[in-house]
């Protein structure tokens, strides 16, 4: 079974307990979302091999 992104959570974390606008929610990066959340430790900086890494575990889907 393909593995989803747990897009609801991270949603209603910020839209209702950030109480950010969707378009708020959606100009964040992760990298801000996670700060906003409270997890500074333990955040790294996204490279190249990691970008990589992340594309082929949630790649694009093309719509019909």
């Amino acid at each position: 079974m393909k593995e989803r992104f747990d897009w609801h959570t991270l949603m209603a974390a910020g839209m209702r307990g950030l109480n950010l606008r969707p378009t708020e929610f959606w100009a964040l990066t992760p990298a801000e979302l996670a700060f906003l959340l409270g997890q500074r430790q333990g955040t790294h900086v996204l490279n190249r091999d990691g970008l990589e890494a992340l594309q082929r575990r949630f790649p694009d889907i093309k719509g019909n």
